[in-house]
Parts: C-alpha cells; sequence; structure tokens
C-alpha cells in the first residue's frame, strides 16, 4: 500500500529516509489512545451524517478489532508507515477498504496527534498520582511509628539540630504533596480537546467537537485552532 501523504511522488522514498522521519519505535506506546480518539471521532462523523452510518459502524467495530490485535501481539507495526497515526489508519484501509478512508474526514494528523499526546498525557498522570498518593500514605504511617525517634538533622552536609525521624520523614511528605498538587494541575491544563482544530484553521465539516470532548473525557475543547495544534 502506498504512503498516506505520497500521492503526489513518482517514486518511492529511500529507506533511510523512512527511518528518519519515523518515530513509530517511541510514539507506539500512544495505540490506545489513538484508537479510542479514533473511535469517538469516527463515531461523531456517522451521528453528525458527515459518513455514512453505516462507514461510521464499520470503523469503530474494526478499530476495536485492532486494538484487541495490537494487545494479543498479533500486530507488527510498520516504519514505513511513519507513526503510530498512519500504522493504525494503514492497518484500518487494508482491512475495510475505502471506509477506512473516511476516519480521517474532518481530521488532521496535526490535531490527531495533539489529541494522542494530551489524552496519553492524562492517563500517564493518572497512574503517577496514585503511585504518589501510595507513597504519601507510606510517609504518614512509617512516620506516626517513629514520633519519637531521635536522629541528627543536617544542614550544609554537617549535623546540626536533634530532630525525630517522624519530622524527617514528613519533610518528604511535603516535598511529594507538592508533586502531586504540580501534577493535578498540569491533568487540569492538559484536560482541554483539540481535536476539530484541524491542520490550523479547523473545518467546513459540522464537526460536534463538544460530543467528542464528552465520549473521551474531557472537561472542554480549545478555543483557538491555531494554539490547539
Amino acid at each position: 500500500m502506498a504512503k498516506l501523504w505520497g500521492g503526489r511522488f513518482q517514486k518511492s522514498t529511500d529507506k533511510k529516509v523512512d527511518d528518519f522521519n519515523s518515530s513509530i519505535r517511541f510514539d507506539k506506546r500512544m495505540y490506545k489512545q489513538d484508537i479510542k480518539g479514533s473511535v469517538a471521532h469516527a463515531t461523531m462523523l456517522g451521528k453528525q451524517n458527515i459518513i455514512p452510518k453505516e462507514d461510521s459502524d464499520k470503523i469503530v467495530a474494526e478499530l476495536k478489532n485492532i486494538l484487541k490485535d495490537i494487545e494479543d501481539g498479533k500486530v507488527e507495526f510498520e516504519i514505513d508507515a511513519e507513526d503510530i497515526h498512519m500504522n493504525i489508519e494503514k492497518i484500518l484501509i487494508e482491512r475495510i477498504g475505502d471506509a477506512g478512508k473516511r476516519l480521517h474526514t474532518g481530521r488532521s494528523r496535526n490535531d490527531q496527534v495533539a489529541l494522542d499526546i494530551r489524552m496519553y498525557l492524562m492517563d500517564e498522570t493518572a497512574d503517577i498520582e496514585e503511585m504518589l498518593i501510595h507513597t504519601l500514605n507510606v510517609l504518614v504511617d512509617l512516620a506516626s511509628d517513629h514520633t519519637e525517634t531521635i536522629m541528627p538533622g543536617y544542614t550544609h552536609l554537617q549535623k546540626a539540630q536533634p530532630v525525630t525521624f517522624a519530622h524527617h520523614l514528613m519533610a518528604y511528605f511535603e516535598m511529594f504533596k507538592r508533586d502531586l498538587s504540580r501534577l493535578r494541575d498540569c491533568r487540569k491544563r492538559t484536560n482541554v480537546m483539540p481535536l476539530g482544530s484541524g491542520a490550523l484553521a479547523g473545518t467546513t465539516y459540522p464537526l460536534d467537537r463538544e460530543f467528542v470532548a464528552s465520549e473521551l473525557g474531557f472537561d472542554a475543547v480549545t478555543m483557538n485552532s491555531l494554539d490547539g495544534v
């Protein structure tokens, strides 16, 4: 299958160029987010009658099959397809034909990438937040057992005033608590959906961005398409 973006080229690109341009080695970790975003987008396209409902349903069903196949280790990503977005779209088109090409209606790889990164960051920060909360609880429990355990406090790498081990531990509690606050603030800023921005200036298709944002669990949509991508 020819490159999705290579319609005007008469010759295939050099393998070294493909390897240089490819990001699949590291962005393959976003396969769940890419498929989840595409499912929501395809569902919206059918709901808005932008593409036939039959094609929308076919796309959604096959994307879910692709997700299962990836998790079962049945999919081998290709460097020639460059990134996770084009790899999945290529597999989709190979499996369901022209209907798969309609998934890209009203969407650019620009806003697709922006969406995937935000979704990935939100998932990852949620996992890190859970680990941080566990760490905070461990520190509190350990400090509770050492409220009378004396140790030297240090300043400038030298022994200074005596403190309790509990006091020492709770200093780290405060540090990790600030990390947790920063993480939550990061998630709040990330929790805005850019899909619908297009390449840079939106689209003339009657997209329902709020529907897609709701499907994906975003609190809001980006207000400026240039900012979104």
